[in-house]
């Protein structure tokens, strides 16, 4: 890299002179003042810390990581020998190579290490340690590049905090496995099970208990494992957490369910339908918002006579959430796969509504039991496991808060199966639908100010640039489906 030659300190004495560039001024205007921000982003206790474990591990090789537009990880290696610099000074990257980040004349960027997301691993038992840590992106000047998708996610928990609330939530991630020989062709499972399934020579269950280790190093607590509906679909879960903590552990997730499932000769994908005819991969988020002050879970109000026991707040929330779920579904939903998933027959949400334990809607609200207070939440079910979840946690969290602010009261819950219902049924209760596709979507995304708010000017317009691409691309191809159906007939 570049700049493991000239630390930043260094970089921001260049005289203004020097500079004529009227971009790159633009960059370094006010650096004197600004560079502190950067050597003061984590606490100096923190950072020691990192040091000290780092050495007591006997680690060689950290590995910096951050995301992409789309949540595709990143990620440079440096030695122990830099961490100290990295950790005052950041480390140089070329922010025009990365999708959605900056164009070519202006590239130069910094990589600031997260200390608190710093974790000493090795994939084998006995072999030689490395380090993961995340990083914020910044622009040389000390300022936070304001395309990061973590920049989103801490932003939105800002603003959750300055209206009083604390955003928690806790994601379901579902997954594949394949058989590796396969990857060119048609995915090859490796099982035939379904939703809860034993079987004690299950080709996974030693996968899922490896994985549940190697997550655990990563300070991530499991709470169950399980094969889920499909042949070879199998979901891990983990307990809540904030915003960008829990964002940050969907990464992992990801990192370590991919990595394992190599070295181990398999794929392991997070496509939403991977399988015709098969269920898809979701993403369920359970959300909640916590008093900042008193800690307490504001969802839950003991004092009204709802069955559910659902606070005004919540009630505001979940309007919120439904009030703007055409355009959210373009970033918690952001491939034209997965609008393959989102279709009627696989308990998929495929229409606009809220129920108390119907899981045929799009929000759920999960049984009450007394003495369970702080569990009180509400599941948003359409959300999958190719977004960026620092973008779909922000979103979400904004849309909630949206529909406090403007007290956004949702309709009356449907406790009916809606998938049994007729269209003049679902009319009469006035439950509409999702976008059928990923351009539908968008075009929701386009007319609502609000979610284009929270993602910010720079990402936004690089989102949409990147979705209609992708949905034009889709569009010219020739399918096998299309070759079969017309080739012969047309």
């Amino acid at each position: 890299m570049k700049y493991l030659k000239i630390s930043l300190l260094e970089k921001l004495k260049i005289e203004k002179s020097f500079i004529k560039n009227s971009n790159f001024s633009k960059s370094f205007t006010g650096c004197e003042f600004l560079v502190d921000s950067i050597k003061n982003a984590y606490s100096e206790e923190s950072k020691a810390k990192v040091i000290k474990t780092a050495e007591e591990e006997d680690v060689k090789f950290i590995r910096l990581q951050f995301t992409d537009l789309r949540g595709i990880i990143k990620a440079t290696a440096i030695t122990i020998r830099h961490l100290e610099e990295a950790l005052d000074n950041g480390i140089g990257f070329d922010g025009s190579s990365i999708l959605g980040f900056t164009p070519i004349e202006e590239s130069d960027m910094l990589l600031v290490p997260d200390p608190n997301t710093f974790t000493a691993f090795s994939w084998k038992s006995g072999s030689q340690k490395d380090a993961r840590i995340i990083c914020d992106v910044y622009w040389p000047n000390g300022q936070r590049f304001e395309g990061d998708p973590r920049y989103i996610a801490q932003k939105a928990e800002e603003k959750a905090k300055e209206e009083g609330y604390i955003y928690k939530c806790g994601p379901e991630l579902e997954f594949f496995l394949f058989k590796k020989e396969k990857e060119a062709s048609k995915p090859e499972k490796i099982d035939s099970g379904g939703y809860f399934d034993f079987h004690p020579f299950d080709l996974a269950e030693d996968f899922r208990r490896e994985m549940v280790v190697n997550l655990e190093k990563f300070g991530i607590e499991i709470e169950m494992s399980h094969h889920e509906n499909a042949p070879s679909q199998y979901e891990v879960d983990f307990k809540f957490g904030d915003l960008v903590t829990t964002a940050d552990r969907v990464v992992t997730y990801k990192m370590v369910t991919k990595t394992m499932a190599h070295l181990r000769g398999y794929i392991a994908s997070f496509m939403p339908k991977p399988v015709f005819g098969s269920f898809g991969s979701g993403m369920h988020t359970h959300q909640s918002l916590w008093d900042i002050k008193g800690n307490k879970n504001v969802f839950y109000d003991h004092e009204n006579k709802r069955p559910d026991a659902l606070s005004e707040t919540a009630l505001y929330f979940i309007g919120g959430l439904l009030h703007h779920t055409r355009a959210l579904t373009a970033i918690v939903a952001p491939t034209i796969n997965s609008y393959k998933r989102l279709v009627p027959g696989y308990e998929a949400p495929v229409y606009i509504s809220w129920a108390r334990k119907n899981r045929s809607t799009l929000i759920r609200v999960p049984e009450y039991f007394p003495g369970m207070e702080n569990a009180m939440r509400v599941e948003f079910r359409c959300p999958d496991p190719s977004c960026n979840p620092y973008l779909a946690f922000a979103c979400m969290c904004t849309a909630g808060l949206d529909g406090i602010k403007r007290k956004i009261m949702p309709p009356e819950p449907v406790e009916a199966d809606i998938f049994s219902m007729s269209a003049k049924e679902k009319e009469e209760l006035g439950i509409s639908h999702l976008p059928g596709t990923l351009i539908d979507a968008l075009e929701e995304l386009e007319k609502d100010k609000v979610l284009q708010g929270a993602l910010g000017t720079h990402l936004y317009e690089n989102f949409i640039t990147l979705k209609r691409k992708e949905w034009e691309e889709f569009c010219i191809q020739v399918t096998d489906w299309e070759i079969e159906k017309y080739l012969r007939h047309a």
